[in-house]
């Protein structure tokens, strides 16, 4: 069994048709009301917010999954307006959204799941998105062009789509995933399966054509979130919306299986990573693209605590947006983020330069360490020097243009 993965061309799952619409609620006028539909259903799992303020669609669509057994016939999207922080009037919009959408698309009900992006506590315009049922059903299609649409009228301060694929042989059969993300600010993911705590936003939507139980595809997802979209983060700030949505048609007739389990769930994480990754590459403002690689940790979470505590520097961020080689900002961060370790045994290099060691600043050309920083993307790598776990952690500087964006967001 082979994967091939490419994140531009390559065949949609089967089982799957996309379709978008201008519904009116971007200022812009651009495309802002997007659906997925599973003519024969799908199966679903998911994982939302961890923050305790979570928007009116995370509520309807975690309480759908729950009813139907995590059973979806549409999905459907719109940007412009998070729906969060509006109340029961919220809800209520929501729930008439959905309403609309299962008689326009001929399911029930809680087949439908929502998510919503966009501006926080303006009064969410439902009107809008039933107006746009009918426009939005003629624009259905199952081309890479329809899903392209989809994967479009998501963004919000993206500057473009953001998409990634990839195809397991099984004997000759195709078993295919293809994913689109939205996200450029308020990125610092924290998802949790929607039986736990309730967790601008991530949206992401998987689709594959794998027959698997809700279950199965929850287990998968967990695994392939923890170390792409919960291992990433643009500003420190996790959103209200958060969302991640595996949907599986089983069109292809592939079972998940012992057989079948391994190459499905590389492919999977293969897709989540480039995902993730492509959500940090498209941050707002953002001039660099940092790794952060923590090694020589006691514990994976350990590891990943001392990464947030880097990435979440102010001091840290704005030093990476001059390349400023400026190593005391990372080994203080380390020093705070909660975790023991000893600092004369610790090393930080960027790129290949040593830059501290055994305590102190290590004998190194500052030109050297400017250089790998002046690139768009590089590494940076800080062994604690206290055991064996590591983490990779995808982060990105901070920059003049990240606060003109977000200085006047709502106005």
């Amino acid at each position: 069994m082979d994967i091939e993965q490419d994140v531009k061309v390559g065949t949609l799952p089967k089982g799957f048709e996309w379709g978008a619409v201008k519904a009116g609620i971007k200022a812009s006028g651009k495309p802002d009301l997007a659906v997925a539909v599973a003519p024969k259903g799908a199966t679903a799992a998911a994982m939302f917010t961890k923050n305790l303020v979570v928007a009116a669609p995370v509520t309807v669509g975690r309480r759908h999954l729950a009813a139907t057994g995590g059973r979806v016939r549409a999905v459907l999207v719109n940007a412009g307006n998070a729906n969060c922080a509006t109340g029961q009037p919220g809800i209520d919009a929501c729930v008439k959204t959905c309403s609309a959408a299962a008689e326009t698309f001929g399911c029930i009900f809680d087949e439908v799941f929502p998510s919503s992006t966009g501006i926080i506590g303006v009064p969410f315009p439902g009107e809008k998105v039933v107006a746009a049922m009918s426009a939005l059903k003629a624009s259905l299609g199952n081309t890479n062009s329809h899903a392209e649409q989809f994967a479009t009228a998501i963004m919000t301060t993206d500057t473009r789509m953001k998409v990634a694929r990839a195809v397991v042989d099984v004997d000759g059969v195709e078993v295919r995933i293809w994913g689109a993300a939205k996200g450029a600010g308020m990125i610092h993911p924290q998802l949790v399966a929607p039986t736990g705590p309730p967790h601008a936003t991530m949206l992401v939507y998987l689709f594959t054509d794998l027959i698997a139980e809700s279950g199965q595809l929850l287990g998968l997802l967990e695994r392939a979130v923890e170390r792409s979209f919960n291992s990433i983060s643009v500003d420190g700030d996790t959103s209200t919306n958060d969302t991640v949505l595996l949907l599986g048609s089983g069109a292809s007739g592939v079972k998940l299986s012992a057989r079948t389990k391994e190459p499905f769930e590389n492919a999977l994480k293969l897709v989540c990573g480039s995902l993730a990754h492509q959500i940090v590459d498209d941050g707002e403002g953002v001039t660099h693209v940092v790794t952060l690689h923590v090694t020589g940790a006691r514990t994976e979470a350990e590891a990943k605590q001392v990464a947030k505590a880097i990435a979440h520097s102010p001091l840290c961020k704005t030093a990476w947006s001059s390349a400023d080689p400026n190593w005391g900002r990372v080994i203080a961060a380390a020093g705070y983020s909660g975790v023991e370790f000893d600092p004369a045994a610790a090393r930080i290099s960027i790129g290949s330069v040593p830059v501290f060691e055994a305590g102190v600043r290590a004998e190194f050309d500052k030109a050297d360490a400017h250089a790998v920083m002046m690139q768009r993307e590089y590494t940076i790598t800080i062994d604690l020097g206290a055991g064996e776990a590591e983490c990779r952690f995808l982060t990105c500087d901070l920059t003049e243009e990240y606060v003109r964006i977000n200085a006047d967001y709502s106005t």
